[in-house]
C-alpha cells in the first residue's frame, strides 16, 4: 500500500459527514487502482456552497458550486514532493446530488473522493476514450466497496 499523508479539514463541522478514516480508505483505494506506489500526500477541504462556488469560479471560470474540485500540484521538475494536490468537496452539492440520484450519501462521497483523487493522478474525462477509461476504473473501485455503478442510468 502507498504511504499516504492525508490532511482533511472541514469548514462546516463533521455532523452528517463520513468519518475521516473513510476518506483515507477511499483515497487509498484510488491510489491502488491507479497503481501508484510512491509516497503520496493529499489535502482535502470539505466546504460550503459559497466557498465551493468561489473556488469553481476563480479557478475554472464557472460560477456555480460543484461536487468536487481537484487541484493537482504543479511543481518544477527539480522539486521532489509527495504532494499530488488538493481536493475541495462541496458538502451541500454532494448531499443534493445524492438525494436527487437516490444514492446513499456515503456512497456518493466515496465516488466523489475517488473521482477527485483520480483527477489528481492525471485521469480525465474531457474526451470519450479518457472518460470511458476513468469511469470504468471508478466503477470497478466502487464495486469493491459494494457501491453500484454511479454511471448507470437512474430509474
Amino acid at each position: 500500500m502507498t504511504d499516504l499523508t492525508l490532511h482533511i479539514r472541514s469548514d462546516i463541522g463533521w455532523k452528517g459527514l463520513p468519518a475521516p478514516r473513510s476518506f483515507r480508505t477511499w483515497i487509498e483505494l484510488a491510489l491502488k487502482g491507479a497503481k501508484r506506489k510512491r509516497a503520496t500526500e493529499i489535502n482535502v477541504l470539505i466546504t460550503d456552497a459559497d466557498t465551493g462556488r468561489a473556488l469553481n469560479r476563480d479557478f475554472r471560470g464557472k460560477d456555480y458550486a460543484t461536487n468536487v474540485l481537484s487541484f493537482p500540484t504543479e511543481l518544477p521538475p527539480e522539486v521532489k514532493s509527495p504532494l499530488i494536490g488538493d481536493l475541495a468537496i462541496c458538502a451541500p452539492v454532494v448531499a443534493r446530488e445524492a438525494e436527487e440520484q437516490g444514492k446513499r450519501l456515503r456512497d456518493h462521497y466515496a465516488h466523489m473522493v475517488i473521482h477527485g483523487t483520480l483527477h489528481l493522478l492525471g485521469y480525465d474525462h474531457i474526451d470519450e476514450p479518457d472518460a470511458e477509461r476513468m469511469e470504468a476504473l471508478e466503477t470497478k473501485l466502487l464495486a469493491t466497496l459494494d457501491i453500484a455503478d454511479p454511471y448507470a442510468p437512474i430509474d
